[in-house]
This record gives structure tokens, sequence and C-alpha cells, in this order.
């Protein structure tokens, strides 16, 4: 935990007014679907600020802000890398590509997407699906 959480001009000055806008309208797309615990955290090497999406101990999904740059991180176990196999003509080209490149650790595959507008958010929130269902309407 973070002892200074940053504010929305904190973002907006790492990543610039674009890319905030993209963090703020993706933030906003997960609160409308899910009711989650939202924590701050650094960003480890590579990053600034973690933002994770969190509840009863299960992590859904992590937003990243650096100098210039957002990240969007997605963790699939084996369970839903077999749900994802199942629907993969379902998303994108890029979502595919980043599957397919992703690193598969013993906890599970990591995908990192650096959005550089809204376009993907159908397939995000379609990835956090096979997470978890949303719990709210």
């Amino acid at each position: 935990m973070m002892e200074k959480i940053p504010d929305i001009e904190e973002i907006r000055a790492l990543v610039g007014a674009p890319l905030c806008e993209i963090w703020v309208k993706l933030c906003d797309a997960i609160d409308m679907k899910y009711e989650m615990e939202c924590t701050w955290n650094s960003g480890g090497k590579a990053w600034t600020y973690e933002y994770k999406y969190r509840r009863g101990g299960k992590t859904l999904c992590a937003l990243y802000a650096r100098k210039d740059c957002i990240g969007f991180m997605v963790i699939f176990g084996k369970a839903e890398r077999e749900k994802f196999e199942a629907v993969r003509a379902e998303f994108g080209t890029e979502i595919q590509r980043v599957y397919d490149e992703a690193t598969t650790y013993h906890d599970g595959k990591w995908m990192m997407f650096m959005p550089q507008d809204t376009s993907m958010f159908p397939d995000f929130l379609k990835l956090l699906e096979i997470k978890r269902r949303p719990n709210r309407k």
C-alpha cells in the first residue's frame, strides 16, 4: 500500500491528458460492472503506479501508469486460459496477439496491454468476464 495515493492530476501529469482520459474511462467501465476493492501500489521497476482491482483476495486486473504510458494487466490461470481458448475467435487480433506472446508463469499467463484509445475496451471487459462474472448491471 502506498503512503500517498496519487490524485487524477498527478496521473494526468505523469501519463499525459489523452492517456489519462483513457485511464479514467477504463476505470469507469470496470466500476460499472464490478464492485471491487481498489488499491494503489508502487509500480515496481517498470511502472510508477499500480492500481489493482481485487475482491475476496483474488485480483481481477490492474492498471499501471508511468511517464507517457498506461498498462492494463489481466492474469489468466489454467481454467481461464481454457475458457479463453474456447472463445478465442470472438476477440480482436490485438488481444489474441498479446495472449499468444504473454509469458505463462506458474501462477498464470500475464497479459499486459498498452491501450492508446478505447477501441479494445469491449474485449478487455470480455476478458474480465472470463475471470469473474460482473456483479453490477
